[in-house]
């Protein structure tokens, strides 16, 4: 992978992030980072914020434009949105949403059948993070004291998502049904809205 692919990747899955501590964890000079990102910036790929620090100067730290973000493609995005207009335009809105149901249950059925037999909620939602990691989600799973947070920092069926906001709620409802009455699943950063990442909170009910 080229270092601006990195550089890009590092973004999308985990934020602004300073030129320094790009050249730490890629093991090159700030200056040689600081030369890709300005190309970067002139293809129109990443942005920076100026944040105050408490001492000294501000700290620069550097994201993913609209742009950027659209560099992680979504799988076969214009042919999803075309199938989801002719079905809306063949069988009514009624038929869209009797597809979007049924593209749940597949999923479900897809997700219990990994997870059968799997008793203790970390190893599920484990499990369950590396099925959307497989996915194209850029999923991750963190422990926050006893809650869990899902984090997915891509969505591939983002565009496809923005024509047919169902598809969102149907994802939300598929973890709910995984997780059973024990647990409640609430969305708390959402891409579509224009948040940078997707983020579900995972409480024992």
């Amino acid at each position: 992978m080229k270092t601006i692919d990195k550089i890009l990747y590092r973004m999308k899955r985990d934020g602004p992030v300073t030129a320094k501590i790009l050249a730490e964890d890629f093991q090159l000079t700030t200056m040689g980072v600081r030369q890709h990102l300005q190309g970067l910036e002139e293809e129109g790929l990443v942005d920076f914020e100026d944040i105050k620090a408490k001492v000294g100067r501000p700290t620069r730290h550097w994201h993913l434009t609209q742009k950027g973000h659209r560099r992680f493609a979504d799988r076969h995005s214009d042919l999803i949105i075309q199938m989801l207009d002719s079905v809306e335009e063949l069988f009514g809105q009624d038929g869209l949403s009797k597809v979007v149901v049924r593209r749940e249950d597949q999923t479900f059925e897809q997700y219990q059948a990994q997870l059968a037999g799997v008793e203790n909620i970390a190893e599920k939602l484990q499990i369950l993070t590396t099925l959307r990691e497989r996915e194209g989600y850029m999923a991750e799973l963190h422990q926050d004291g006893e809650d869990f947070v899902l984090i997915e920092n891509h969505c591939p069926i983002c565009h496809a998502a923005q024509r047919c906001p169902s598809l969102c709620q149907s994802e939300l409802a598929v973890f709910q049904r995984l997780l059973g009455n024990e647990y409640q699943v609430n969305r708390q950063e959402h891409i579509i809205a224009g948040e940078r990442r997707c983020a579900y909170r995972i409480i024992k009910s």
